[in-house]
């Protein structure tokens, strides 16, 4: 078996998990407490690829990425950066395709904090990025470990987003998903046997790590 997809695939989801972190947690942190007119439709448009299709948003990705598209070609020609069909672009198809999966626990944990724990921090003097940082987020580490695992978990199960804008190009695009898809194609059901009990035994190792560590919360969050 060849691992290269494997690799790719892990390498694929620490980097999409790391970059959700990072966005998540400002955009959680507003849609917690924010109290903007627009705020039903950033949830929307946060939520909305629960619900959509996968073949459906890799294809507009695609459309967005491609070098004939106003982003494509501003890129290309301002950056010489080419989306499609790129491990860039990659990650950008998985941070849009993943980002309900880390906002959401995040937004949870930040709702569920008491409002008099920020209110004591505001009145000694600290900062909001100071409350943030060392008020708010240690006291959701549940919520945040969450959607750490979920986002990370959730991307090494990408298949039509990453077929749509990667396709199958070795050690470039061709994720452990892809690599199964191809080798059940060619009837190599041997070798797609191997990718998936991989992909089954890592599935299993995370979930196992999130039950042991927080089962609590994640039988609330799911219930």
């Amino acid at each position: 078996m060849d691992w290269s997809p494997i690799i790719l695939t892990l390498k694929l989801a620490t980097v999409t998990t790391l970059v959700l972190l990072v966005i998540s947690i400002p955009i959680s942190k507003w849609l917690a407490f924010g109290n903007s007119r627009i705020k039903p439709i950033i949830e929307t448009l946060v939520s909305m690829p629960l619900v959509l299709p996968p073949t459906v948003l890799g294809f507009y990705l695609l459309l967005a990425f491609s070098p004939d598209s106003f982003v494509g070609q501003l890129l290309d020609d301002w950056f010489g950066i080419r989306l499609a069909f790129s491990f860039t672009g990659l990650v950008i198809a998985s941070v849009v395709y993943s980002l309900p999966f880390m906002v959401h626990p995040i937004q949870s944990g930040l709702s569920g904090l008491p409002t008099s724990m920020m209110d004591a921090s505001r009145v000694i003097g600290k900062s909001y990025l100071t409350t943030l940082l060392k008020v708010e987020l240690p006291n959701i580490k549940p919520s945040i470990l969450t959607g750490i695992v979920l986002s990370f978990a959730h991307t090494v199960g990408e298949f039509g987003v990453v077929l749509m804008i990667g396709g199958s190009i070795p050690d470039q695009t061709r994720v452990a998903s892809i690599a199964i898809y191809d080798e059940v194609e060619a009837l190599n059901y041997g070798t797609a046997h191997q990718y998936a009990l991989v992909l089954i035994l890592l599935a299993f190792l995370v979930l196992l790590v999130v039950y042991l560590v927080n089962g609590r919360y994640i039988n609330r969050f799911w219930r």
